[in-house]
């Protein structure tokens, strides 16, 4: 078997995928909206959710879909005006994809982001919480960046069509930048990158007849990125857009799959195994923020626990719940690496921690449901969720 088959075999083992569709995928040239497109979509998410996996959903198209009901017919120029179009659109594309995913009894959750959203360490970890609280409820967020109030990806718009450079940070500026983080950030096992071509190619498809998919990278480098040509006349990525985003994510562990939105059930294809799209595999399928939480961060203190704590932790994955400590070590804010210590100060594990260390202090010993009335406010029931930890061998 050879090794492009290897990689395209793990797919059928991926859990948490996040899936972005761009612009010219949801829209007809930008403008009209592709409906039957965007429900095949629906359904086939609905489908893989249901099937037990974990499904987020990054979508373009606020500012085509508010073209749209405003009547435009050309892309706004005034950056004032994308943004009411954007302000406009959202809504009827939430709507849409409340609506479409009600039909298979599926629930959509909107999610809105900025990029100081990610960069914040305290509210990336409240974005990645409320995330992974919707996919343990079974629904599938809808993200998107959020344009009325956000410019980045306005500003990468006007600068891909001047050739003008870059007025945003690296990554952001569109929807692939931000739907490589939210994966990174999730330790999803797989970011799918849906967009109006089959993958990359080794020339632009659209002039040059001879050009063929590549169906395998082994990493993004300065080859892969020379044979991206252009970018959406209606959005704001292309193909060296999403080479950018598949280098971010996969060098942090997630698998990245750039593939064709008018494919048929192109995404169920590609986990059964089939050859579609261009797949940017990873060597090593340990998610990048446990391994930053185990090796990668500095850690900022230690919460001590007893044995009952201790062996709910190991054995059942659970959270720690602030009744399981007995004593709090070291100085430290919240979203902090600590250690999880036993009464002998053996290390156990270590988790990004949710409350400050006078906060942990307070509430060790005590049930979470006293958090209100110990510390005048509640964050959270855990003082690390269990999606935050690492357990032994750390």
């Amino acid at each position: 078997m050879s090794a492009a088959s290897e990689a395209r075999k793990h797919l059928a083992d991926a859990h948490r995928i996040v899936v972005k569709v761009g612009t010219h995928v949801v829209m007809h040239d930008g403008v009209e909206l592709a409906l039957g497109r965007i429900m095949e979509i629906v359904e086939g998410l609905a489908r893989l959710r249901k099937a037990g996996r974990e499904i987020v959903l990054v979508s373009s198209g606020a500012v085509g879909m508010g073209m749209r009901v405003l009547g435009l017919k050309e892309r706004p120029r005034s950056l004032g005006l994308r943004q009411a179009c954007a302000a406009v659109g959202q809504g009827h594309l939430m709507s849409l994809y409340t609506d479409a995913f009600a039909r298979f009894d599926v629930t959509a959750a909107q999610v809105l982001l900025t990029q100081e959203d990610l960069a914040d360490r305290d509210r990336a970890l409240n974005l990645r919480t409320t995330l992974m609280r919707l996919l343990e409820l079974g629904a599938i967020p809808v993200l998107n960046e959020n344009d009325s109030v956000s410019i980045a990806e306005l500003v990468e718009h006007r600068r891909a069509q001047s050739g003008a450079a870059a007025a945003v940070p690296a990554g952001f500026g569109d929807n692939d930048g931000l739907s490589a983080r939210v994966a990174v950030s999730l330790d999803a096992d797989l970011l799918v990158l849906l967009t109006n071509v089959g993958g990359l190619y080794t020339a632009n498809p659209r002039t040059d007849a001879a050009a063929t998919r590549i169906a395998e990278l082994a990493g993004v480098d300065d080859v892969a990125r020379a044979r991206a040509d252009g970018s959406s006349a209606g959005g704001t990525g292309g193909m060296a857009s999403k080479l950018e985003a598949a280098q971010l994510a996969s060098a942090e562990g997630t698998a990245v799959l750039i593939a064709g939105g008018a494919e048929t059930r192109v995404i169920e294809r590609a986990l059964a195994g089939e050859d579609v799209g261009t797949l940017i595999a990873v060597a090593s399928r340990r998610p990048a923020r446990i391994r930053h939480i185990a090796v990668g961060a500095r850690q900022r203190g230690a919460l001590v626990v007893n044995d009952g704590a201790l062996r709910a932790l190991m054995g059942e994955k659970a959270s720690l719940l602030p009744i399981g400590v007995v004593g709090v070590e070291g100085t430290f804010d919240k979203g902090d690496v600590v250690e999880i210590r036993d009464g002998s100060g053996r290390v156990h594990g270590r988790g990004l921690v949710n409350y400050p260390a006078d906060a942990c202090r307070k509430l060790a010993g005590r049930h979470s449901e006293d958090i209100d009335a110990v510390l005048g406010w509640r964050g959270y029931d855990a003082l690390i969720t269990r999606d935050n930890l690492v357990m032994g061998a750390v």
